[in-house]
């Protein structure tokens, strides 16, 4: 077996069946199969997804086991050379994967392999190439220097943002939302720590890959990343689990560091989360005695396809109340849609919504990295299962 791919699913069954219908021509040609381990849901993941595929391996976890062990799970019952751990809510590129494993086949000394991010806009996500959190790396994220000189190899280290996002290169830290493994690696340095529950495992799987000789390494191979579907950010949880995760990486990895270093990157630690929980709570103080934009929380939807998916959709935008435009087309043609995100209107947020019929994956993450707006996101709608997914919400 050539390759394993490995998602962890929580709550999610639309992410993921959007993600398997995205991977399947990624992986035409390539010996592989597919493992997916539910947290146990209770949206009827498990079910829903059985129905539809059957060529897959559904575990089906009777507790929230976090996303560690259930990729540890997944990873034992495989028998992949390359194992890839894929977040449901990715949007892969079809030469993406095919691409990422030639590289794994061409540099026997890559242990891991991530790939160029693309944000809901378009735009490119830092967190594709990571430098170790070293004690001094850490304070120069915490400080903003990181963001203040992000051309330094010394203050931009965090998000090695000195490095050319469009070219192949040796990095520190690849992020868990795809990160393409060689068994053999893993085997001998272990897989993911299963103290973490979720983030920081692929921060300190990448940290052991280094340690055992292995190289890890960033393709410019695009993805997109929606980035939280399968884990609330706005939940008091996600502040708690974020940063704790930290803490552990912490302790496990530079406790034996002196007291007058320890204290303050745990004091920082500590008061960054705080501060993610001020933050998170003002907006919602804010909603709830009216003093929100109430035009900045609508969204405008562009849906854009074949009649029949213009027909589907204007019904349920009518069903919905959503403020909505249509275009009809029969072929993609890139530089026109290039050109047409030039006069959008962004006096309040949009969607753009594409037929996954006619346009494909590729082509989608090409026009979004070439023209990003901030208030501009991707949407998708599949005739196959008349379901409109954006970064924000599943509509029916």
């Amino acid at each position: 077996m050539k390759l394993t791919v490995i998602i962890v699913s929580y709550n999610v069954k639309f992410y993921v069946e959007q993600c398997l219908k995205k991977i399947e021509k990624a992986l035409e040609g390539i010996d592989s199969e597919i493992f997916i381990v539910d947290n146990h849901s209770r949206d009827g993941s498990v079910s829903y997804l059985s129905k539809r595929y059957h060529d897959i391996n559904i575990i089906d976890s009777s507790h929230n086991l976090g996303f560690a062990r259930a990729n540890n799970i997944a990873y034992r019952q495989s028998s992949g050379e390359y194992v890839l751990l894929l977040n449901p809510d990715t949007f892969v590129g079809e030469d993406t994967i095919r691409k990422a494993v030639d590289f794994m086949d061409e540099h026997p000394r890559a242990g891991g392999v991530g790939v160029k991010m693309l944000n809901p806009d378009g735009t490119f996500a830092k967190e594709s190439r990571r430098g170790l959190p070293t004690p001094m790396t850490s304070f120069y994220k915490m400080c903003g220097l990181c963001e203040r000189f992000p051309a330094s190899r010394i203050f931009g280290r965090y998000y090695m943002s000195y490095l050319d996002r469009d070219e192949a290169a040796r990095i520190e830290v690849i992020s868990g939302a795809f990160f393409l493994l060689r068994r053999s690696a893993t085997d001998a340095v272990g897989c993911l720590d299963e103290d973490f529950f979720m983030y920081g495992e692929d921060i300190d799987l990448s940290y052991r890959l280094l340690k055992g000789g292995f190289e890890n390494w960033y393709l410019p191979q695009p993805i997109m990343h929606y980035k939280g579907e399968s884990t609330h950010k706005t939940s008091f949880r996600y502040v708690h689990v974020f940063y704790q995760a930290m803490l552990i990486f912490f302790r496990k990895h530079y406790s034996h560091l002196g007291f007058w270093i320890t204290l303050p990157i745990k004091t920082a630690i500590y008061a960054k989360a705080f501060m993610a929980l001020i933050q998170m709570t003002l907006p919602n103080i804010r909603k709830a005695i009216g003093l929100m934009d109430r035009r900045a929380m609508d969204t405008r939807y562009i849906f854009i396809g074949r009649s029949k998916m213009v027909e589907r959709c204007t019904s349920v935008a009518r069903r919905y109340g959503l403020t909505s435009e249509f275009r009809t087309v029969d072929t993609p043609d890139v530089a026109m849609e290039q050109n047409m995100f030039g006069k959008i209107r962004t006096d309040m947020p949009v969607c753009v919504v594409y037929d996954t019929e006619i346009f494909g994956y590729a082509t989608m993450l090409e026009i979004m990295s070439a023209n990003t707006n901030d208030k501009i996101k991707l949407g998708t709608y599949s005739e196959k299962t008349k379901i409109i997914i954006t970064p924000s919400e599943i509509i029916q």
